[in-house]
């Protein structure tokens, strides 16, 4: 089984896709972690990325499909894999679902995790982590027990993502939206799509995830 999850920065993307992986066995394809692998195994593809990235430009889609295409080409992900955060445009899916025919597969399902921007920014800027420990807070939502001090580690310090701004986020949203809306269209015409509520709790949308799914 071969999933898309689709969903802006925050929604809960990352976090089904292990619960997925975890489920179903099928593995979370990252390109981020594709492309590092590529360079530091000074393949062609990742010499011919590194220069791109060396010069300050962004990485064809040509390139970005080679990779994936290498990568399902592992025994990991005979079952399948998720690819969380590509396609990014609707040339990218296109030429996707273009590697995968050649090669007998498809993708099984698009999902969207809807989101509503105005509850996103407050739950993206509300956060904040033990500087200690890296465990998870927020300003709202799940607070210390004791005010001040982190629940696993007692540490006092805690730390910001200075991008956790509504300014930024309220653009990264904008430009999601952008960008993302004509794949929506496109995968909706193939009638591969299917949406949840991203903002419902994470036990909810996993259940929608797993309904969809199978």
């Amino acid at each position: 089984m071969n999933v898309i999850l689709l969903g802006p920065p925050g929604a809960g993307k990352g976090t089904q896709a292990k619960l997925l992986q975890e489920a179903r066995g099928i593995i979370q394809l990252s390109t981020g972690d594709m492309l590092r692998a590529e360079v530091s195994a000074g393949s062609d593809l990742g010499n011919k990325a590194k220069e791109v990235m060396d010069a300050g430009q962004l990485v064809s889609d040509e390139i970005l499909i080679g990779m994936i295409s290498n990568r399902i080409n592992q025994a990991d992900c005979a079952d399948g894999f998720i690819l969380d955060g590509f396609p990014r445009t609707t040339p990218q899916a296109g030429a996707l679902d273009v590697m995968l025919e050649d090669r007998g597969l498809k993708i099984d399902h698009v999902v969207e995790l809807a989101v509503d921007d105005d509850a996103m920014v407050k739950r993206i800027t509300g956060r904040f982590t033990c500087a200690n420990c890296g465990t998870g807070y927020h300003d709202e939502y799940q607070k210390p027990s004791v005010d001040g001090i982190c629940d696993k580690c007692g540490g006092n310090e805690f730390s910001r993502r200075a991008d956790d701004n509504e300014t930024t986020v309220r653009s990264r949203l904008s430009a999601y939206h952008e960008q993302t809306a004509p794949i929506i269209a496109y995968y909706r015409n193939k009638g591969t799509l299917k949406t949840v509520d991203g903002m419902a709790d994470i036990d909810e949308v996993t259940k929608q995830l797993a309904d969809i799914t199978g």
